[in-house]
């Protein structure tokens, strides 16, 4: 391989000539090799959104010309459009800061703009009026705000998906189930109704919380005082960000805060994990109903995507269910690294950046990518068994409640633990204890009046 020599402030550093980057991002190649988890590309997407801006904001203030104002922009332009993917190899476990990444982006920049002809330097700059300290937080909003869309749009996917499912088993009557035994009566439409709203709160969480990630801490620098940042900086920072993206960044009004504390990304992943529980009550429910087909459930078919077994000819499995309840797993996990994380601001910085947005994005993209994947190929195709709800209705001993009111509570113990200990029907048992007739039976045990 051929190189060619970066120098930084420690001194010279080979670097693959094949490459864009500098000295300081071949060093933390060199220095951190861990495990196999580089730093998103949305996470750098969002540095690189910054850099741009912070050329235009600083053209404007008076700090940068026009040729490296011009020439920054048009650089950034295509890295935002994927050109230059292979640029950014760098490990999410580096600098707790995201020095590394920032200087990363600054170094791709500064080449490709040499490459056309125009000497940038990387610090003075691409990384003018800016700390890794302000620009890294600010990336982690940014991306985080675009990636949570899709999955926003997928959740709304699955309320139409689940509408639909709840309208057209409105009329099926089956048994409920409480503590994982018999209860009263419901329709499978108003079960699935219980699926439905938790998609609608989930969406109303993440959104609601979101809103909280709208505040860039970019313009505080090295510790929050703005210090080599003109005044205004930030707030033509957030406006610039917001126009290019066309989401609705502002400037974070406490610095100090913005610089030190994680707790909008805390606080909104806390709306991804409470989707990733419901998540996997509806995965447990549709596994559950699904169940046998001959000595389970049995209420619902599922699609059959896959041969289950590579031992028992023709058995097939909820794998979609698995998966997804696999997702809900790690988005579990996810919270705590996140919430631990994010609980280290030491005076003026947190240095645990890289560890919150990576866990903060991979939850994004698993719930995102998770849900598509069990939409398609597991909620969409899901079918009611009629006779098996019918004959959980028809067998279940909780009927029993509706004869309360006229006979009592006792007594009604006493049918449902006759019926249950002699394997009778509960209209049999009613007729041997005398506590009704057959025509008040059949007038008082109505599933349909039950729900």
């Amino acid at each position: 391989m051929d190189y060619r020599i970066e120098k930084d402030s420690l001194g010279e550093v080979r670097v693959p000539s094949n490459h864009k980057w500098g000295a300081q991002t071949q060093r933390s190649l060199q220095n951190f090799k861990i495990g196999r988890s580089v730093m998103p590309l949305s996470v750098m997407y969002g540095l690189v959104e910054i850099k741009r801006a912070a050329a235009v904001v600083n053209y404007d203030l008076g700090k940068l010309s026009k040729e490296k104002k011009e020439v920054i922009v048009e650089v950034s332009d295509e890295i935002l459009s994927g050109k230059w993917d292979q640029e950014f190899p760098l490990n999410i476990y580096q600098t707790g800061s995201g020095t590394q990444s920032n200087m990363n982006s600054n170094e791709v920049i500064a080449h490709l703009c040499a490459d056309k002809g125009v000497d940038i330097h990387p610090n003075d700059d691409v990384n003018m009026s800016q700390s890794s300290n302000d620009t890294f937080p600010t990336a982690m909003h940014i991306a985080a705000r675009k990636e949570l869309n899709p999955l926003i749009e997928e959740i709304k996917e699955w309320i139409i998906v689940l509408k639909e499912l709840e309208e057209k088993n409105q009329g099926i009557i089956k048994i409920g189930r409480t503590h994982l035994q018999d209860a009263t009566p419901l329709t499978f439409g108003q079960e699935i109704s219980g699926w439905t709203s938790m998609m609608e709160k989930a969406k109303e969480f993440i959104e609601s919380s979101a809103k909280s990630l709208d505040y860039l801490t970019i313009g505080g620098t090295a510790v929050g005082t703005g210090l080599n940042a003109p005044e205004g900086f930030d707030v033509a920072m957030a406006k610039e960000i917001a126009t290019h993206t066309g989401l609705g960044f502002e400037t974070e009004p406490n610095k100090f805060y913005g610089l030190t504390s994680h707790s909008a990304l805390s606080f909104t992943h806390g709306a991804l994990r409470a989707l990733a529980g419901d998540l996997m009550k509806i995965a447990n429910d549709i596994r559950w109903l699904a169940s046998g087909p001959r000595a389970g459930l049995g209420e619902i078919d599922i699609p059959e995507n896959e041969p289950g077994s590579s031992i028992m000819p023709g058995k097939v499995n909820p794998t979609q269910a698995e998966a997804l309840t696999m997702v809900s797993c790690q988005v579990m996990g996810n919270d705590t690294t996140i919430q631990i994380g994010s609980s280290q601001g030491n005076f003026e910085l947190n240095v645990y950046k890289p560890v919150i947005i990576s866990n903060f994005l991979e939850s994004v993209i698993l719930l995102r990518d998770g849900m598509n994947s069990f939409r398609i190929h597991c909620l969409e195709g899901i079918e009611a068994n009629e006779s098996a709800m019918t004959l959980g209705v028809e067998r279940s001993l909780m009927l029993v409640t509706a004869l309360s009111p006229h006979i009592g509570y006792e007594k009604c113990a006493e049918v449902a633990k006759l019926a249950h200990k002699e394997s009778l029907s509960l209209e049999e048992a009613v007729l041997q204890l005398n506590y009704a007739t057959k025509d008040e039976f059949k007038e008082w045990v109505v599933p349909e009046n039950m729900v």
